[in-house]
């Protein structure tokens, strides 16, 4: 069948069942493997959360069974493992993003991807190349809606990562091409991702990529059962984007799925965060701690002004009322408000001033009363978020710093060593020195062991 007569589904399909792990270049696959490190990282820092433990009590009451929980003793089923492995990727949001899609696609992809391989007892080869594989459908999938999902109130990281899952466990199972089609197909019906944690620092934003593996699981389990499943999973009239976006759908540019595809890859314009909230707003928050260092009188400040990209006004600048009072860590990592303050004040903006009495703080609360904010009209989102703090004092003086390119995005990244670095900052929290060792081990060097090894050994030892 030509690309010209294939389907969205059939073209992603065939990439993804031909794809071999020598086919990826080199410098790609290591660039995998440290994103997938920052993810372990992150998994074992949210192990001592309320979030974390609640979760696994959860799984653990639907059932135990022999899949690992990275930075956990518990056994689960197979799904409920990619759920919790899931949900400590996601859970602090300081997970990767890809810019142009807005989706934190490791989050589903490499918990999938891990249980899935170890599972079938694949090699560490094969698991890489089915996670580069999702996260090149993920990525490309999420940026036909150039931003749309986010609009009209879908969370891509859950909503589109089922469909990328949905090829990651059948390429694994050794399906055909046809095969991973129709998975495509079947997930668009269990595919989910709402919004409505906005408005009130719900926790379910931290299921959505988990539940994405699990959905994608299923489809593709289903699918190799012969189950069927629509063939116009993307494009058809009740297809993704037309039964999400609605009218917005007009705006969306197919093309972006599978321009380049095997030549250009999108897993090296995955952003790294550097601080652990929404990527919309880093660049804020380090302008503000920019403008901390250079020495802001803060008892002299008349106003602040903090710019922004339009699209992103809804998810980190309003309500403002409850933007200026955030409270929980969820509610201040989606706060624009609190984020520009606590780097002025503080001239930090990490975990420890996301949570209890930093909240609460005077100080930090009555420089958020004074946080505008305005629309960047010189935003390249959503390639980068930028932003722009605007300090007015009292005498007149305006002090300002601007972030045209955010910190971590694929124009600014971090190097693999400073993820290393970010990655040993967060396991140290709940793991040895030995252990994050271990762990190092296990994912840099993923293609020397198998899958079922690297598994074991991200897990805890009991």
């Amino acid at each position: 069948m030509s690309t010209a007569t294939a389907t969205l589904a059939e073209q992603l399909a065939a990439f993804a069942a031909r794809l071999r792990p020598e086919d990826i270049p080199a410098e790609v696959r290591a660039r995998a493997c440290h994103l997938m490190l920052d993810a372990t990282g992150i998994a074992c820092a949210s192990t001592r959360y309320e979030f974390a433990q609640r979760t696994l009590s959860a799984a653990r009451e639907l059932g135990e069974g022999d899949s690992d929980v990275i930075g956990m003793t518990a056994k689960l089923s197979l799904r409920d493992a990619i759920l919790l492995n899931g949900v400590l990727v996601h859970g602090l949001d300081y997970d990767d993003t890809h810019g142009r899609g807005v989706i934190h696609a490791t989050a589903s992809c490499f918990p999938t991807a891990l249980a899935v391989a170890a599972k079938l007892d694949a090699s560490g080869a094969d698991l890489l190349c089915a996670y580069v594989v999702g996260m090149e459908l993920a990525t490309r999938i999420a940026s036909v809606a150039k931003g749309g999902f986010h609009q009209v109130g879908f969370h891509p990281t859950g909503l589109v990562g089922a469909f990328a899952c949905a090829v990651i466990a059948g390429k694994l199972q050794g399906q055909t091409a046809a095969q991973l089609a129709m998975a495509q197909g079947i997930a668009l019906s269990t595919a989910s991702g709402s919004l409505e944690f906005l408005e009130d620092g719900a926790w379910t934003k931290r299921m959505h990529p988990g539940w994405a593996g699990v959905a994608g699981v299923t489809a593709a389990t289903l699918a190799r059962h012969g189950f069927i499943g629509p063939n116009a999973t993307y494009e058809g009239r009740f297809g993704l984007f037309n039964s999400h976006l609605g009218e917005r759908a007009a705006a969306c540019d197919y093309s972006l799925a599978t321009a380049g595809l095997g030549e250009v890859w999108e897993v090296t314009q995955v952003a790294v965060k550097p601080l652990p909230a929404c990527h919309f707003t880093h660049a804020c928050a380090d302008a503000a701690i920019l403008l901390h260092r250079q020495g802001v009188p803060l008892d002299r400040i008349r106003s602040i002004s903090a710019l922004v990209p339009k699209e992103t006004v809804g998810i980190v600048c309003e309500p403002v009322a409850s933007k200026r009072r955030p409270k929980n860590s969820y509610e201040a990592q989606f706060s624009i408000p609190y984020a520009v303050a606590s780097g002025l004040l503080r001239g930090r903006f990490g975990l420890v001033e996301q949570e209890g009495a930093a909240l609460t703080e005077p100080a930090v609360l009555a420089l958020a009363d004074k946080v505008e904010y305005g629309v960047d009209a010189a935003s390249g989102f959503p390639r980068h978020y930028s932003g722009e703090v605007i300090v007015t004092l009292e005498d007149g003086r305006v002090l300002r710093h601007r972030e045209a390119i955010n910190r971590g995005s694929a124009d600014r990244p971090l190097s693999n060593s400073e993820i290393v670095a970010k990655f040993s900052e967060n396991a140290l929290t709940t793991q040895s020195p030995q252990r994050v060792d271990a762990l190092l081990d296990a994912v840099l060097n993923l293609e020397l062991h198998s899958a079922r090894a690297c598994s074991r050994a991200l897990a805890a030892r009991s």
